[in-house]
């Protein structure tokens, strides 16, 4: 009877094992049925971005750089906020830190040097962006209004308001390319991209494209297929050209010579496209009422608003990195949020009162909205960066509990990666080694006395 009892017990416990695991599946079968839809979760003010306009993006492993401007927040104004942590915080540049303008319109980096486009200068930086050193048409630029910025190795290129500016020597000076003397569209240059020695100038007045290191352009017009003349943005990748324009997205196969547009009948937001980039045959289009994005090429596109978590539906800049979408939006930065992994727990056991300190291990942890073990929420979590999370275990029954981190993507898969054991009440102290030998001692006392009372 008593066997009998026990193997009841245990099939008991391992019933209850097995049903937890079950119902944490469960959870996740029924979350994950959105996270198919690629969602984005918005980066404020909440973060360390001072200003919710963010005009510009772009990412560097896990440094992520958002060229901002607008109005004051909270009585701070805007600047270059630089994440080192995949998005899970934010550190604004400013004035104070060596740029001459807290208007930022874009923004590029390479290793630890950063260049910042800016309203009043080309911010440079050789330390990550604690620092900056400022460049103006005292050094060679056609103007101090800067809208993009470019490099290549020790080449930049800044997009100004008075021409196409051009560094051989890592920002030191600048030669200025203009209409008249380069062949550009237009002195307004908006955006400008590198590929080897060719150049390509988004203009007001067309698209420049230069086969000789930036030394004289050709420029592309409607004629040519473009959607509009005036040209916000341009990205290249082998012979496809990408323009970015106010009356479409305009795409060449053939290194830029004719162009085919691309515009709302083929699922773009709007017609007016701020900016735009290209990873395969993935394109993303920043327009003024969404962002498109196409699987296809740029044949269609299907576009994301702030119904699956943009800031704004004003998006001014794009930049993707892996699955990993990045948008500039007139009211923060939204980053995609890809359904999360988790691979490993650090701590994988702790006590069935709860309390012990964990270390997750996955992917698409930036965003997470909640961290549950055994199906219980975690009394206090914290995200470090998108590869690492920390919780604190609720209280919870023995046996094995999964580990479940839920973000705006959706939430990771059932696992068995920590384990609830019971602890021994203190209520009821082992003895020490000493207090076992003074029962010992005792005992044999005891028995001793018996035995001469025996004999007596």
């Amino acid at each position: 009877m008593l066997s009998v009892s026990r193997f009841s017990l245990s099939t008991l416990a391992a019933f209850k094992d097995v049903m937890k695991l079950l119902m944490a599946m469960l959870a996740f079968v029924i979350c994950s049925t959105a996270a198919h839809a690629q969602v984005f979760t918005n980066i404020k003010t909440i973060n360390g971005i001072y200003s919710t306009s963010v005009r510009d993006v772009f990412v560097n492993g896990s440094f992520i750089y958002a060229a901002t401007r607008g109005p004051l927040t909270d009585g701070v104004e805007s600047g270059l906020s630089i994440s080192t942590n995949d998005g899970a915080s934010f550190t604004t540049k400013t004035t104070f830190d060596g740029l001459v303008s807290n208007v930022v319109n874009g923004v590029y980096a390479s290793g630890s040097t950063v260049y910042a486009a800016t309203n009043d200068g080309l911010g440079i930086s050789t330390d990550g962006g604690t620092s900056f050193t400022n460049k103006t048409t005292t050094n060679g630029l056609g103007s101090n209004s800067v809208n993009d910025v470019f490099a290549s190795g020790s080449t930049v290129y800044a997009a100004t308001s008075v021409g196409l500016s051009i560094s051989t020597d890592g920002g030191t000076s600048f030669t200025n390319r203009t209409t008249t003397t380069n062949g550009l569209g237009s002195n307004s240059v908006n955006d400008v991209f590198a590929s080897g020695s060719t150049v390509y100038a988004a203009t007001s007045g067309g698209l420049s494209i230069s086969t000789d290191g930036g030394a004289t352009f050709t420029n592309k017009t409607t004629a040519n297929g473009l959607g509009n003349n005036l040209v916000y943005g341009v990205f290249a990748s082998g012979s496809t050209v990408y323009a970015a324009t106010s009356g479409g997205l305009s795409i060449s196969t053939d290194g830029g010579a004719t162009f085919t547009n691309k515009t709302t009948t083929n699922g773009l937001g709007s017609n007016v496209v701020n900016g735009v980039y290209a990873s395969g045959s993935t394109v993303y289009a920043a327009t003024n009422d969404g962002l498109g994005i196409s699987t296809d090429g740029g044949t269609s596109f299907t576009n994301k608003t702030t119904t699956n978590g943009l800031g704004s539906n004003s998006v001014f800049g794009v930049y993707a990195s892996g699955s990993t979408v990045y948008a500039a939006t007139g009211g923060g930065l939204s980053i995609s949020s890809d359904s999360p992994t988790v691979t490993a727990v650090s701590q994988n056991s702790g006590s069935t009162a709860g309390g012990t300190s964990i270390t997750i291990t996955g992917t698409n942890l930036i965003g997470a909205t909640g961290i549950s073990v055994g199906g219980s929420a975690c009394s206090a979590f914290s995200v470090t960066n998108s590869t690492t999370a920390t919780c604190t275990t609720p209280a919870g029954s023995a046996g094995i509990a999964s580990v479940l981190v839920t973000t705006a993507g959706g939430t990771n898969a059932a696992n068995t990666l920590f384990t609830y054991v019971t602890t021994i009440s203190s209520a009821t102290p082992i003895p020490t080694l000493s207090e076992w030998a003074m029962i010992l001692m005792t005992g044999l006392m005891g028995i001793f006395a018996f035995m001469r009372l025996r004999k007596s």
